[in-house]
Parts: C-alpha cells; structure tokens; sequence
C-alpha cells in the first residue's frame, strides 16, 4: 500500500526501466511511418502536406529526419530534447495542421504530440546517453574543484 500512495521518486530505476522501454517502443513506432515515407518518397514528394511555407519536397524531407534521424537519438537518449523538438513540430502539424484538431481523423497523430510532450517534459532518464556525458561531465567537474582545494 505504501508504494501505491508513496511511489519511487523519478530517478528510481524502474522509473528509467520504463522511460527506456517509452523511448525504445514510441521511437521505432514513429520511425516505421518515417521509413514508409522515405520508401514512398517519389509518391510523396509531389502530394505532401506544406504546412511549414517550405514546400511539398523540403516538408516531406523535414518529416523522414524527424521521423527517422530524430528518432534514433530519442531511443538512444542522446541529444534528447533537442531531437525532440523536430518530433514534436512534425506531430504538431501533422494533428492541428493536416487533421484540423479532429481526434476522429488524427487520433494516431494526437496521441504521438501527447507522449512527445510527456516524454520532453520528464527527461531521457538514467538509461540514456545524455545521463551518462551528464555523469561524466559532473564527475570531472567535481575533481576538478578538489583540485583547486588542495
């Protein structure tokens, strides 16, 4: 009953366990759907939605980096909320701009934005590469202040 009403802090392991497992599952989700596009590029390329004022090719290539490249460092956790940030956009127009908000028609895309956001705003966790360059990183950071100690 104690762990129900008093759950472990964020930096448990199983809290990072579960952030892993989010990243991993949502990550190679959203990349099958840049894949697809990217092997549909030609088909694409012409009918793609230009929300972004860049054009139908440029738009397109912007969706398959954030859907691909940005998904690869959102799994791993490196760069992590800056590769989000792509994700988030693409997801954005793709439920506001191309789905008009309707969750009818855009459901998929909705809920992807929801656990982008939810994921931006809780962080990588300690199984990612960011936690291990933050640890490394505050590690030298310390030694070095020893140093100026003695």
């Amino acid at each position: 009953m104690n762990h129900f009403l008093f759950p472990q802090p964020p930096s448990s392991r199983a809290y990072s366990a579960l952030l892993l497992v989010f990243r991993i599952f949502f990550g190679l989700m959203l990349m099958t759907h840049g894949i697809s596009k990217l092997y549909n590029y030609s088909e694409l390329c012409l009918t793609f939605p230009d929300f972004i004022g860049f054009g139908h090719e440029l738009s397109l290539l912007f969706a398959i980096a954030a859907e691909v490249i940005c998904s690869i460092g959102f799994i791993f956790g490196v760069l992590y909320r800056l590769f989000m940030i792509p994700m988030l956009i693409v997801m954005g127009v793709a439920f506001f701009g191309v789905h008009h908000g309707s969750i009818a028609q855009g459901e998929l895309a909705f809920l992807y934005f929801i656990v982008f956001v939810v994921m931006y705003i809780s962080g990588p966790g300690k199984y990612s590469i960011d936690a291990k360059i933050y640890r490394y990183l505050h590690k030298k950071q310390y030694h070095t202040k020893d140093e100026e100690l003695f």
